[in-house]
């Protein structure tokens, strides 16, 4: 496949899927079969507004492989959250569940809208209305959601509550829940706190710590917070924050528990008095060790990737590094560390919920947190010697990891 600068979302995906089979030397028929989704749903979510006005919207299931496990993927409301994308990050969450080493298999949900000014009410109706719409081919053992961009506890909470109103008790139909729900401890804080453990392992790795590491972080919601309080605890120098409302720097490293009372209070990082104000878009390039983009796809692309300082990038967003500023960055030696990698966290402790909702016994928080160090840390360090082997990046080698893996499942299957 040529590297193009305009590549959709998915084509950027199987832009590397193909690097990846043709490392692992698969033919084209088995390229196809693992590339192609094997079911994409696209459904009406009606809602009744508030004002009494009735609008619709378009929401999608794509299921894209499921050879070892369950399918599992996340649920977002975001107005770009189209067809094209939804597969893209379905294809993603095939590769990132194998480089973990969990028993699923990859899937994606969004609604193509908009919720900032939605009412809880309206936000749960439309939770419940998608649900209805996507309900008979989600189940414990077939299709597990999760929350993903503007989705939480709540919202997983609703959904929970509507399938079992169609199809009877099934806490682990989906993932992400409020612990008073079946919950798992540790579940918010995942994929963010995985992001950081993964570094510590590049680091280690490398011949370095988390002392004078300076990091910065695009994006404070779940992920980008959650990363910034595990990176303080282990030594990190927060230095630069942003979110969609504003930005905030401090050389000396950001006070980041009164940072994210500051956010609960406010809604957003601008205004924080601990700190100074700082152009948004200047983050990407700030000059620091380690950049976290933690917020959207397609943050760093042909227009930025030149102004980029950081060494090291840790993805936690999905698919925020473009393919032709991927190799850009490789050019120039930069360390990124993919999204399929990087963020697997999240998903990790999905699997660990699930199990606790199946066997009806819930695990303590330290537990989950030794469980994911464990998973990381051994995904990381098959990466790391697919790299060595091959010679390649690490969004390269993660790749073929993942992708010899499903291809094996597949094998064994024999629907290749």
């Amino acid at each position: 496949m040529e590297l193009r600068s305009d590549m959709s979302p998915f084509e950027g995906v199987n832009y590397f899927f193909e690097r990846a089979a043709e490392l692992n030397g698969l033919s084209d028929s088995d390229r196809r079969v693992l590339a192609t989704p094997t079911r994409e749903m696209r459904v009406e979510v009606p809602l009744r507004r508030d004002d009494g006005s009735l609008d619709v919207y378009v929401g999608y299931r794509v299921q894209h492989d499921n050879a070892r496990g369950p399918y599992k993927g996340g649920i977002r409301y975001h107005h770009s959250a189209d067809l094209d994308e939804v597969r893209a990050l379905a294809s993603l969450m095939t590769w990132k569940t194998a480089v973990a080493g969990v028993p699923f298999g990859g899937a994606k949900g969004g609604i193509e809208v908009d919720t900032t000014d939605f009412s809880p009410r309206e936000l749960q109706a439309l939770t419940r209305s998608y649900t209805r719409a996507i309900g008979d081919i989600i189940g414990p053992t077939t299709d597990i959601p999760a929350p993903d961009m503007a989705t939480d506890a709540q919202v997983m909470a609703w959904l929970l509550d509507e399938y079992e109103q169609l199809h009877g008790l099934g806490p682990a139909v989906v993932t992400g829940k409020p612990i008073a729900l079946g919950g798992s401890p540790g579940r918010e804080a995942a994929t963010g706190t995985g992001c950081i453990i993964v570094l510590d392992e590049v680091l280690r790795t490398g011949g370095g710590s988390s002392e004078n590491t300076t990091i910065a972080i695009q994006g404070f919601g779940n992920v980008g917070r959650w990363a910034a309080i595990e990176a303080v605890e282990r030594g990190y120098s927060v230095v630069a924050v942003s979110d969609i409302g504003g930005a905030v720097h401090l050389d000396g490293g950001l006070d980041v528990a009164a940072l994210t009372a500051h956010v609960d209070e406010t809604g957003s990082v601008a205004g924080f008095a601990g700190a100074d104000a700082m152009d948004a878009d200047q983050l990407l390039t700030t000059d620091v060790d380690v950049l976290v983009p933690a917020a959207i796809g397609g943050v760093i692309n042909d227009s930025n990737v030149g102004d980029i300082a950081a060494s090291i990038i840790v993805e936690g967003a999905n698919n925020p590094t473009t393919p032709t500023a991927d190799e850009a960055l490789a050019d120039r030696g930069v360390t990124v560390v993919p999204d399929i990698l990087a963020n697997a966290g999240g998903v990790t402790v999905s699997y660990f919920e699930w199990v606790q909702n199946i066997q009806r016994f819930r695990w303590s928080e330290k537990r989950v947190l030794d469980e994911l160090t464990e998973v990381l840390t051994s995904a990381y360090t098959d990466v790391r010697a697919a790299a060595d082997q091959h010679g390649c990046s690490l969004r390269l080698a993660a790749f073929s990891v993942g992708v010899e893996r499903v291809t094996e499942a597949s094998r064994l299957r024999g629907t290749i």
